[in-house]
């Protein structure tokens, strides 16, 4: 083979590998202004150039792996956008740490708490993970973060022990800011044995009509 055509591998490949602004845009838009090196990596950024930009000011490095385009602002839920790119595309903020991001509770949560597939890791410092199963419709967003949903947040709190004392304040407070709906907690009771189910249930009994 001449070196012409040789070559045409090398060349097709530095094509594909021209680094893609729009495609790490959109992929940080939705996250916040944040993305992580595996995510610029597929559109196109190599560890190289995603340094040497970095350097040059235009991303800004947060913690190792994790990034920000400088024009979003930094948010109060940093630590939860680092957790949940550290932990892969498929994590979900949960238990304690989307009570607070729904502001439902005034507990702050020792650890940051992320559903994982069970194939995942699980030794991660300061993130306590879980491999608890959910359904699409338990998933939504907020803050540029995959979060569990309001009921779904608030059963599985209740499932890990919460009080009942917090567990009705953040019933009531997710009702009355119109989170959630009473039949939506009562489905997801009704998805739910033991202790979620039967908190769930009495909270909204105790309710006025």
């Amino acid at each position: 083979m001449c070196a012409e055509y040789s070559d045409i591998p090398k060349v097709l490949h530095i094509i594909m590998e021209k680094p893609d602004f729009n495609h790490l845009y959109s992929i940080a838009e939705n996250q916040a202004g944040y993305f992580s090196s595996p995510q610029a990596e597929q559109a196109g950024y190599s560890y190289e150039r995603l340094s040497d930009l970095t350097a040059r000011g235009q991303f800004k490095r947060i913690q190792r792996g994790v990034y920000r385009l400088p024009h979003f602002p930094n948010t109060r839920f940093e630590d939860l956008h680092i957790a949940s790119l550290r932990t892969g595309p498929d994590s979900v903020v949960s238990h304690q740490s989307a009570l607070a991001v729904y502001e439902l509770s005034d507990i702050l949560p020792a650890e940051i708490h992320i559903i994982i597939p069970r194939t995942g890791s699980r030794r991660r410092n300061g993130i306590r993970l879980h491999t608890h199963r959910l359904r699409a419709d338990e998933i939504t967003y907020r803050e540029g973060l995959r979060i569990t949903t309001v009921e779904r947040t608030i059963a599985d709190v209740i499932a890990g022990g919460i009080s009942f004392q917090h567990a009705r304040q953040a019933v009531q407070e997710a009702l009355r800011r119109g989170l959630t709906t009473k039949s939506k907690l009562l489905a997801q009771a009704g998805w739910r044995k033991g202790r979620a189910a039967k908190m769930i249930s009495q909270i909204l009994e105790d309710q006025t009509p």
